[in-house]
């Protein structure tokens, strides 16, 4: 049953319910979850460099921020996929990271110089490292007995969904000169989601808890995961450039595009964000069908065109309107990605070290968040303009195609 399948008789009103119905209550429990707490990361991890950009913050400071936050959370991960390896349920790293990043929201609320910056940055580094491991973990084991793939496909409908939203309302505090609240926005949504977790906890796996007897040695499944880590490094950092690189190329300018106002580059970011949620739930849907490799390869190709689309942009003073078409491949590279990504990494784990497996899948978006930043942010203080490091990511993009091959699934092996 698709997004377009409605009956004659059945109102606009009820047809959301009713095809939700398909998915099990827990799926449907845990993409509310995702859907409240990615309202508050549309606007946080996508409009942070634009708040403290007015307060005349360089893009390096920005970008080490971003990185530092990144650095952060390398631990938080490897802590909630131990933990969730031996049995821990998935809801205690999720409140514990609703914790962290409420700490974060409140100092970055009230943040003007760099080491609050830099400490609320800290927290929400934290906060994302215990977060992901267990909310990936939690898909594939409230999806039963529907196929996994769905369950991620339901999922990132939902994170899509809620980091639009987020976003927009972040465009629209812009508008209003109160760009700072959507720190206030993502502190509602944690209350929200701590509610809704101590309701009804997030089940812990039935294949952990201390049955080492049948642990599948490390030596026979990390290798086989190494080329889709590697992958996943470089595909994470396009959305890294997005939160930190592109709203710096926007409000400065190019070499022959003009400079933008923040509220336009708010609501010129939130296009894309608009567009996966359009796209997020056929793209994922469709490629659930098809072998992990398909969804990989046509990612890279995505971000491959998105990526040297906005490098082009550099050269026009009509470039805005390349930015705006760069926008359609990159939300589909993300829509294509991230679902097939986290399917693929289920594939290739063992189910007693998919904890572990979801934490090192994790990390590769700390790597990303860490380098591209950095990189990115020395880039483009260096050169002034962003045509360089664009092209630079489209030609990373299409040497990501040669490891594609290489990934091999444990189930379609």
């Amino acid at each position: 049953m698709g997004l377009g399948a409605q009956s004659p008789g059945q109102s606009a009103a009820t047809w959301p319910k009713s095809w939700l119905r398909q998915f099990p209550g827990p799926l449907r429990g845990l993409a509310l979850v995702r859907l409240i707490a990615s309202i508050g990361a549309g606007g946080v991890l996508y409009l942070t460099p634009m708040v403290f950009q007015q307060e005349a913050f360089t893009a390096t400071s920005v970008g080490s921020g971003l990185a530092l936050a990144a650095l952060a959370g390398t631990l938080g991960r490897f802590v909630s996929g131990v933990l969730l390896d031996r049995g821990l349920a998935c809801s205690l790293p999720v409140l514990l990271a609703i914790g962290f990043a409420a700490a974060g929201d409140g100092i970055l609320l009230a943040a003007s110089s760099l080491a609050p910056f830099l400490l609320g940055q800290v927290l929400l580094g934290v906060a994302m490292g215990l977060y992901w491991p267990a909310i990936e973990l939690a898909v594939p084991l409230c999806a039963k007995p529907m196929a996994s793939g769905r369950g991620f496909a339901l999922v990132r409908s939902a994170d899509a969904l809620g980091i639009a939203t987020g976003a927009l309302l972040g465009a629209l505090l812009a508008h209003s000169q109160l760009l700072r609240g959507i720190y206030g926005v993502d502190l509602v949504g944690l209350a929200l989601m701590a509610l809704l977790l101590l309701r009804r906890p997030l089940p812990a796996s039935p294949h952990r808890g201390g049955d080492h007897g049948r642990d599948t040695p490390w030596r026979r499944w990390i290798p086989a995961l190494l080329p889709m880590l590697a992958i996943t490094v470089l595909a994470t950092a396009l959305p890294a450039l997005m939160q930190s690189a592109l709203p710096f190329d926007l409000l400065r300018g190019s070499l022959a595009r003009s400079p933008m106002t923040t509220g336009p580059g708010a609501l010129l970011i939130g296009l894309q964000l608009g567009l996966l949620l359009l796209i997020q739930w056929p793209v994922g849907q469709a490629l659930a069908r098809r072998p992990v490799t398909v969804g990989l390869a046509l990612s890279l190709l995505c971000f491959a065109a998105g990526s040297a689309l906005l490098s082009l942009s550099s050269f026009s003073s009509s470039g805005v309107l390349l930015v705006i078409l760069a926008q359609l491949p990159l939300a589909l590279g993300e829509a294509a990605f991230l679902p097939i990504a986290t399917e693929a990494v289920v594939e290739l784990t063992p189910a007693e070290h998919q904890g572990l497996g979801m934490a090192l899948f994790s990390q590769c978006f700390a790597v990303s968040a860490l380098v591209a930043p950095l990189a990115a942010g020395w880039l483009l203080d260096l050169q002034g303009h962003g045509a360089g490091l664009w092209a630079a990511v489209a030609g990373l993009c299409l040497l990501g195609l040669l490891l594609v091959p290489f990934i091999k699934p444990r189930l379609a092996a």
